[in-house]
């Protein structure tokens, strides 16, 4: 190879590793571009969320499930009027503690026995909680003379620790004069509810 070519040959590698410094300079400057951008946006939202931050402020938000109420009948339990001769009529009275009494003419027989009415009741511990009862009726087995009963049990009561109540019902019966002689029988509704 002569001097000729090597000079030529010097030359375009002197040309080639200037173009590629060039174009390294070019990378670096669009490179600190993409930087300097994204460092200019970052502060830019920083400083708009910390404008929000200023006027802005978060709500606090909670929330409790408690166990359901539920009431059981106990079983074998009733609201028992006793046994009794209606006369000229009256009441049959039965206390929430069982104990029966008459009013009017209605006289009780020996032997007669009258009872409350027993509920239980399962829930959150501690909570206090309502009881309403409904009036009722009982039915004579001809399906046609009736009597009406107004229940009487306590209007609240709470919950132990174990999330366990429970509570009586008794009433007074209203007997008409000279009442249809026979077995009667019927039913009333209870609730509960969380106060």
């Amino acid at each position: 190879m002569g001097r000729a070519s090597l000079t030529l040959l010097a030359g375009a590698l002197a040309f080639n590793a200037g173009e590629i410094k060039d174009h390294k300079r070019v990378y670096d400057v669009k490179k600190f571009a993409v930087l300097a951008a994204t460092a200019a946006a970052f502060t830019s939202t920083s400083a708009f969320a910390q404008a929000l931050d200023d006027n802005q402020a978060e709500g606090s938000a909670t929330a409790e499930v408690v166990a359901p109420i539920t009431l059981t009948h106990v079983a074998g339990a009733e609201l028992s009027f006793g046994t009794f001769t209606a006369g000229a009529g009256g009441t049959v009275v039965v206390t929430r503690g069982g104990a029966g009494s008459t009013t009017g003419d209605v006289v009780l027989l020996a032997g007669s026995n009258e009872s409350s009415d027993e509920f239980t009741v399962a829930g959150d511990a501690n909570r206090r909680f309502s009881i309403t009862v409904n009036n009722g009726t009982i039915t004579h087995t001809n399906g046609t003379d009736t009597m009406a009963f107004v229940p009487d049990a306590r209007a609240n009561h709470t919950l132990d620790a174990a999330g366990a109540a429970d509570f009586t019902v008794g009433g007074a019966l209203t007997v008409g004069a000279d009442q249809e002689a026979g077995d009667y029988a019927g039913t009333y509704l209870v609730e509960v509810a969380y106060n």
